[in-house]
């Protein structure tokens, strides 16, 4: 298996479908836990982990987008042995930290559960999954070396493999650790991930010593890493990690005390904690998956276009860049809007066919029209780091995260779960401005806007033939998955028909000279 490498669109397509098959084994894994352990085993399992991002974001110091982006650079120079020299810096850095941390998080485990757990049945989940840092650790800095590469095949095949493993685990231990309590069976889920992580690392480096077969051997000295040339390729990862840490580090420390935040502000809103743990599981256990499951396609697009815009900035090749960041864009407006739209109508037969939980569409429903906006954030943030902005992200991300707290207690202790639903929301919209504006004003911002016409039209003609086709069957009573599967399936053909007719799908034409919006 060589290390080909791949083209742009390419690369994307093996990353969509990959991720077609990846979003629905893990929606899949998802509604297995949701039959398993109902919505309060579910609340636990969000809760379970609250400093574990925190720790793989120290432990990953932000290397993997950087590894992608120099690996990319040094490929176009044709330079094999930084490439060989940016692996092995970044092998020893994960390598080392997250040994250090699974250790400090397995030693002070009942410290971090009386501070961050806002239910102490969680503490078992939490134990559970502490030693999945390492294997994360380890399985980012191989992605991002295929990433650089422009290989996606093996992102993708360790994706398949990690999720099937998971689901395999989780119906063998869940079903055994059921009778003894909700507690264990919701740790029994967490050491599944674990498992499942772990068969994907071991894939991710079978193939690249595979593909490095009578490559790896080097005559360097063992303690080549603090070289000159070592200690520059340590400068040039940190130069791009460390920014991205810095995000990280806010973004987990958030995710960190959302359980907390948000069950806080419902229990000031007059909500028990154990309904506050139900209603935390119906949203991000429930409602928020069913949101992400769509976004495949422009989380493909984004891992790809990460190296694409990285080797176009590189080689000075502007038009090639703009061409890219057209096609991200087009790609999400063409993807996100029936996506959105589907989730928005039929979001209540939806969540109670899937999960038996109406009240769980509800909330699908309140978020999902701010949610379209995240079909572009991703693309962008994304091209902000292939542009070596990752300061600029993380400082997007650090006035998200604020703008969100004040948000989701506002909202929460004064609406409810409706009100943390929309705090969300709001921090997607203000989050994809900010990015928007980042790219405009670094490398100005082309969009042929003919499109959204063209794309809108194919929304209201779609809007339209799917509640008649719900309608009609739902008159036939023929059942209710009929019901829902006939009108997906008449609202996706009258949508592709109306892109169709409309020449949505062609490129659009070439973009004039851009210059930066200040």
């Amino acid at each position: 298996m060589g290390m080909r490498k791949q083209s742009f669109i390419r690369g994307t397509f093996i990353l969509t479908v990959s991720s077609f098959f990846t979003k629905g084994l893990g929606f899949l894994n998802g509604v297995l836990l949701a039959r398993f352990l109902g919505a309060e085993g579910v609340g636990l399992l969000m809760i379970a982990h609250p400093l574990l991002p925190l720790f793989i974001t120290l432990t990953e110091l932000g290397l993997p987008v950087a590894i992608s982006k120099l690996v990319s650079e040094a490929e176009v120079k044709q330079d094999e042995a930084r490439v060989k020299r940016i692996l092995k810096v970044s092998l020893s850095i994960t390598g080392t930290l997250s040994i250090i941390l699974t250790l400090v998080a397995l030693f002070g485990s009942k410290w971090i559960a009386s501070v961050f757990l806002a239910d102490q049945r969680a503490y078992y989940a939490m134990v559970a999954i502490t030693p999945i840092i390492p294997i994360i650790a380890m399985s980012a800095v191989l992605k991002g070396y295929f990433r650089g590469k422009q290989n996606m095949n093996p992102l993708a095949f360790s994706d398949i493999i990690e999720n099937l493993a998971q689901i395999i685990v989780i119906i063998g231990v869940v079903n055994v650790l059921l009778p003894y309590g909700i507690t264990y069976a919701a740790a029994g889920a967490m050491a599944a991930s674990v498992i499942g992580e772990g068969f994907g690392l071991l894939y991710l480096f079978a193939v690249f010593k595979w593909a490095n077969r009578g490559k790896i051997k080097t005559s360097s000295p063992p303690n080549s890493s603090f070289s000159p040339k070592g200690d520059s390729t340590l400068r040039d990862l940190l130069r791009i990690g460390l920014p991205m840490t810095g995000s990280g580090f806010i973004h987990s420390l958030y995710h960190a005390f959302l359980p907390l935040l948000i069950t806080k502000s419902l229990v000031l809103f007059g909500v028990g904690v154990e309904m506050a743990t139900k209603q935390f599981g119906l949203l991000a256990g429930y409602a928020l998956p069913m949101l992400f499951l769509p976004s495949f396609f422009t989380q493909s697009l984004s891992t790809a276009l990460i190296p694409a815009i990285s080797e176009a900035s590189v080689s000075n090749n502007s038009k090639l860049m703009h061409s890219r960041m057209d096609m991200a864009m087009r790609s999400a407006l063409i993807v996100g809007l029936p996506c959105t739209i589907i989730l928005y109508l039929w979001a209540v037969p939806l969540t109670t066919l899937i999960y038996h939980s109406p009240e769980a569409g509800e909330l699908l429903r309140l978020i999902a029209p701010l949610f379209f906006l995240y079909y572009f954030g991703a693309p962008l943030q994304a091209i902000l780091l292939g542009l070596g902005k990752a300061s600029t992200v993380m400082w997007n991300h650090i006035l998200t995260n604020i703008f969100e707290v004040i948000a989701i207690f506002v909202l929460g202790s004064n609406i409810g779960i409706e009100g943390v639903a929309i705090g969300f929301g709001l921090g997607l919209l203000l989050l994809t401005l900010l990015n928007f504006l980042s790219v405009a004003g670094t490398i100005g911002f082309y969009f042929d806007f003919r499109i959204v016409f063209k794309v809108g039209a194919g929304g209201i003609v779609m809007t339209i033939c799917g509640m008649t086709a719900h309608g009609i069957l739902e008159r036939m009573e023929l059942g209710q998955i009929i019901e829902l599967s006939g009108a997906l399936f008449v609202s996706l053909i009258t949508y592709a028909a109306t892109l169709q007719v409309t020449h949505a799908w062609e490129r659009s034409p070439k973009p004039p000279t851009i210059t930066p919006v200040s």
